[in-house]
């Protein structure tokens, strides 16, 4: 009987206990920095190692600073194995005992040298190579591992011998800081960028040849950095991220970078491929004839081709981004898969040069295409998902490459390039190939697992409905957790960015539709004419029509979730959005009276004055066909500000000092209408941000002010 009795304490107290184990809690802003992020990671010469970064966030510091990890590309557990000095952007020596690495541990941003033991997978040592006054990013290992080249920015006016450049870019630093005057002078447009003034400086190239290791820090000297691409131009150009706009040659002689010489470069998207000898010699430009952009150039593992990224409409950002092969015997151009109509992304060549693996956006994910390097070669589907930084193991049997998704950041897969796929014509998998399958992806890395375990999210779901012009749109939901069917719940109706930046079930730390939905929201997200990923034509449908077919989208989009979801509550509904999606939001603003409460964050208010404020001149040319005072009717027509005397909705506007894509006077013009007017609201100013907030305790207070908001207006 006691035996009895003890099994019947044990049964109850096991099942007793299994729902606490199994009991998840809503994801929270302070899980969300305790996130790793992953980030580009690159393959040892052997193929046996992948090394990458992931960024440590300490909120209570209000910093973030990466460290190398590495994990073996057939699996296993992945260690940190540099950890007492901040370090970045790993890059593998040819042989495969050393890796370059960026940190600021002494002196600033310079490179280091780590000392790597293939058998156990461990760093055994680690020098400081440079010491250069302007710093140094972006670094690449030739493949005849003599050089390291990097970029810094430099003034263009030093230019002598490497020892006089490095001389006189320090002197003039050092003027800079000491001067009690902080003014500047400007002779041309694009004097800033993103959220920075050039303040004279441009981005070069440099060479430093790799020396021999004597012994620790202090033995490990290496001569005098060589700038490459000397000249009052960038060299290579400005970029936010994605793959790099330089490569070395396979046997290390030659550099292919994308810089862009035209006179007002404000107003011009042409970027240029401009090959360089390494031992010195003048730049050769390769795509003079294409005015639009070339860029990102990668060089054939048998050097016949270089691989590069092209547009053809001059001036559109936007324009459809195609693969192009230059023959370095012969100079002529191929294009590859002229029938896929949808962007390329990240690349990666095959080690036997005829295949090339690239990343395009498809209806809300990032797939993995192979394509042949053949005119006729059509693209092949290979991985679904949202995919990004590819590469290939040295037998071309794997792929390695960053997956995302709406529950979770970046972590490391592979999967096998074998395989037929699935035919793609359009950037679609061809209707009625049931037969095709696409390849399976395995996880490499599991760094963030250990935290999205606790975390209960609802995995993203999409839907389709008819929008403007009668064509099929794409919608997104996220449903908060533990959602109970019978109750209504209120809604954060997101517009994205860009325009050309769509959503999907991908991941963001700076507007997380997991985070939001946490909350007891229901999150809606549609993808509306202008968004990538359904055909260029989708693409180009919003130019010249910002408030019209995107807008009728948005509304037709909510009318359809509104219906075919009964847990949404109507009458308790927010629009959010930034960039253009700030511009829509304050659009809607003007426009409807359906959401109880508007969240503008970075968003075009007057477009006369965000015309003369930017300084990317190409893109709002481009989207409203000309100038504010050659084609004042366009602009006019799509301007929110005069639309102002609508103005109900209580609105928050965020804004930042250093937005040079969308100045602050945007937001101050907007808050000062809206206070004229009476209408309920609040501004949000970070002096110390641009048009992304990327400080941790500034996006705590971002999520924080944004989710107040919500609440406040929506009765939460």
């Amino acid at each position: 009987m006691r035996h009895s009795c003890l099994i019947f304490v044990l049964i109850f107290l096991v099942i007793s206990a299994l729902p606490l184990a199994a009991q998840k809690r809503p994801f929270t802003f302070e899980d969300m920095m305790k996130l790793k992020r992953v980030e580009e990671p690159v393959l040892s010469p052997d193929g046996r190692w992948v090394l990458f970064a992931a960024v440590d966030v300490d909120l209570v510091a209000n910093t973030k600073t990466p460290h190398v990890w590495i994990v073996p590309t057939a699996g296993g557990p992945e260690k940190e194995i540099i950890r007492d000095q901040d370090a970045d952007r790993p890059q593998w020596a040819p042989d495969g005992k050393r890796f370059a690495f960026i940190s600021t541990r002494q002196g600033g941003s310079q490179i280091w040298i780590a000392d790597f033991d293939s058998g156990s997978g461990a760093v055994t040592d680690t020098h400081k190579l440079t010491s250069i006054a302007t710093e140094t990013s972006g670094e690449l290992w030739s493949p005849d591992g003599k050089f390291i080249l990097f970029t810094s920015d430099v003034y263009p006016e030093c230019d002598g011998t490497p020892a006089q450049t490095a001389v006189c870019n320090a002197r003039k630093l050092d003027e800079v800081k000491k001067s009690k005057i902080k003014a500047q002078v400007f002779t041309r447009l694009l004097f800033r960028h993103w959220d920075a003034f050039k303040e004279g400086r441009r981005s070069h190239l440099f060479v430093v040849e790799i020396p021999t290791v004597g012994g620790g820090i202090g033995g490990f000297t290496s001569d005098v950095p060589r700038d490459l691409t000397p000249g009052d131009f960038d060299s290579p150009v400005f970029s936010v991220g994605g793959q790099d706009n330089y490569a070395f040659s396979p046997d290390g002689k030659e550099v292919c970078y994308t810089s862009n010489h035209d006179p007002v470069e404000a107003t011009s998207t042409n970027k240029d491929l401009w090959i360089v000898p390494v031992n010195g010699g003048a730049a050769k430009n390769i795509t003079a004839e294409n005015k639009a952009s070339d860029s990102t150039p990668l060089y054939s593992r048998d050097g016949n081709y270089i691989a590069y990224r092209a547009q053809a409409r001059p001036g559109y950002e936007s324009d459809r981004f195609r693969l192009v092969l230059f023959d370095r015997k012969t100079g002529e151009k191929t294009k590859l898969a002229e029938t896929f109509d949808q962007w390329a992304e990240s690349f990666a060549w095959s080690p036997d040069s005829k295949r090339i693996y690239f990343a395009s956006e498809h209806a809300g994910h990032s797939i993995i295409y192979a394509v042949d390097t053949l005119p006729e070669a059509k693209a092949r589907a290979l991985v679904g998902g949202f995919n990004d930084d590819l590469l290939l193991t040295p037998d071309g049997k794997t792929l390695v490459f960053t997956r995302a998704s709406a529950t979770a950041p970046n972590e490391i897969y592979t999967a096998d390039t074998t395989g037929e796929g699935c035919p793609a014509m359009t950037g679609d998998v061809d209707p009625g190939k049931e037969s095709c399958s696409l390849n399976a992806e395995r996880a490499i890395t599991h760094v963030n697992q250990a935290v999205l375990s606790d975390i209960s999210m609802v995995p993203m779901e999409s839907f389709s409905f008819r929008g403007a012009k009668n064509e099929e749109v794409e919608g997104f939901i996220v449903k908060p957790p533990d959602i109970d069917a019978g109750k209504k719940y209120p809604v954060k109706f997101v517009v994205h960015g860009g325009p050309e930046v769509p959503m999907g079930d991908e991941w963001s730390y700076r507007w997380n539709a997991e985070l939001f939905a946490a909350g007891g929201y229901v999150v809606i997200e549609i993808n509306f004419h202008g968004s990538p990923g359904y055909g260029q034509k989708f693409i180009d449908a919003i130019n010249g029509d910002w408030g019209g077919a995107p807008f009728e989208d948005l509304m037709k989009g909510l009318d359809y979730a509104e219906k075919h979801y009964p847990f949404i509550d109507k009458d308790r509904e927010c629009a959010l959005g930034a960039s253009y999606g700030g511009y829509m939001a304050n659009w809607i603003l003007g426009h409807t009276t359906r959401f109880k409460c508007i969240v503008s964050h970075d968003g075009m208010f007057n477009t006369d004055s965000a015309w003369g404020t930017t300084e990317e001149l190409w893109f709002n040319e481009w989207e409203f066909k000309g100038t504010p005072y050659n084609n004042r009717d366009l602009y006019r027509k799509w301007s929110p500000h005069l639309f102002a005397s609508n103005f109900k909705t209580p609105t928050l506007v965020v804004h930042s000092q250093k937005d040079y894509r969308l100045d602050v006077s945007e937001g101050f013009q907007l808050f000062t209408t809206l206070q004229r007017m009476g209408v309920p609201s609040k501004m949000l100013y970070f002096p110390d941000e641009g048009h992304w907030i990327l400080k941790p305790q500034n996006s705590q207070l971002w999520y924080q002010t944004v989710d107040d908001w919500v609440d406040q207006w929506t009765g939460k």
